[in-house]
């Protein structure tokens, strides 16, 4: 076998589909339950997983985030399989991580040439580094969305050697730099960290992952 694929969607057909058209290549896994498909995630640990978005009572956007960014799945790609063709869909999902959106039906074709190419790439990556959920309060300082110079107390979510998740009320751009203080005991400057993702679905308290720029003082991992 080339690998281990992961399939979650709670169409059975489409999951007898996949397994018939891959199976040859890839040894499949699926569940119609995202719960499951997490514990499926976790145990088998895929080379890469297909999820589709709308499944009954749970939302796929939810379990997409939770893939890529839960320390033992973050490194996996994973596709999006779905019947919304919508541009800002497709965004919205590159920004929680996906590798990849494949509109139903799926072009086999296609999707192999993916999954063969992201997956050859993904062996010679090492694992990405370990995020720990930690609450730290912070100070960010900059510019916001609007030009305006900014100044909030924040508290992470998680933690990485090279950056962290934290809510912020203050609306700010996709790429844009803050400076990060450390304010347990005082402030402390850390150096600066640029935007790499926002959840917007999260307002007026909106989620923000950033990874640091220039690291010159104290982290809480070292």
């Amino acid at each position: 076998m080339a690998g281990k694929l992961l399939v979650v969607d709670d169409d059975a057909s489409l999951r007898r589909l996949v397994r018939l058209e891959l199976s040859d290549l890839y040894q499949v896994f699926d569940s119609g339950e995202p719960e499951q498909g997490l514990a499926l995630a976790l145990e088998h640990k895929p080379d890469a997983i297909l999820l589709d978005l709308r499944m009954p009572k749970y939302s796929g956007y939810e379990l997409l985030q939770t893939f890529t960014s839960f320390s033992r799945t973050q490194s996996v790609p994973v596709f999006v399989v779905s019947g919304e063709a919508g541009a800002e869909t497709k965004e919205y999902c590159r920004q929680l991580g996906a590798a990849g959106y494949f509109e139903k039906p799926i072009d086999f074709e296609e999707l192999r040439k993916h999954l063969s190419q992201i997956v050859k790439t993904q062996r010679f990556v090492p694992r990405s580094e370990v995020r720990v959920r930690l609450r730290v309060p912070l100070k960010l300082r900059g510019t916001d969305c609007y030009g305006k110079q900014f100044e909030e107390m924040g508290t992470t979510e998680n933690v990485s050697l090279s950056g962290f998740l934290c809510g912020c009320i203050t609306e700010l751009a996709r790429g844009s730099v803050v400076e990060v203080y450390l304010t347990a005991s005082g402030d402390e400057y850390v150096g600066k960290a640029r935007v790499v993702h926002c959840d917007p679905r999260t307002a007026p308290v909106f989620m923000y992952g950033c990874r640091f720029v220039d690291k010159t003082g104290p982290w809480v991992l070292q």
